[in-house]
């Protein structure tokens, strides 16, 4: 079993950047491939970036590569997310998630929600234009 606990949420200006955490409770996290999706107002949940167990490989949506990082620290239970240059169609509840996946074996398309076994209680994204 794994709980995850999302932070560093906030209201920013466009073009500024956050940086999201999520602590992972239980002495597997190493074990899972973490990351984030989210979901605005009205719309459907979207995946957003993926990070493998060892932190080597990276899947990233195309609305968000080039601005946003994922990382993660198996030290700290603790995977991240910084966004830079952000947008307000950035804004939205942004989840983390686990996953017994193996990210090289998928495109940034096929990355659904269905295949992450844990889920955050997400942390709100604002950002004013």
């Amino acid at each position: 079993q794994v709980q995850l606990v999302e932070s560093g949420g906030g209201l920013v200006q466009a073009g500024g950047s956050l940086r999201l955490s999520c602590a992972a409770s239980g002495r597997t996290f190493s074990r899972y491939a973490m990351g984030w999706f989210r979901q605005a107002p009205g719309k459907e949940r979207e995946f957003v970036a993926t990070i493998n167990w060892s932190g080597g490989i990276t899947r990233y949506a195309d609305s968000v590569k080039g601005r946003f990082t994922i990382s993660r620290d198996n030290a700290k239970n603790t995977m991240y997310l910084q966004m830079n240059s952000l947008k307000p169609e950035d804004a939205a509840v942004y989840y983390c998630v686990a996953g017994r996946i193996d990210p090289r074996y998928y495109s940034e398309t096929d990355l659904l929600p269905g295949l992450y076994d844990y889920w955050g209680q997400g942390t709100q994204v604002t950002v004013s234009s």
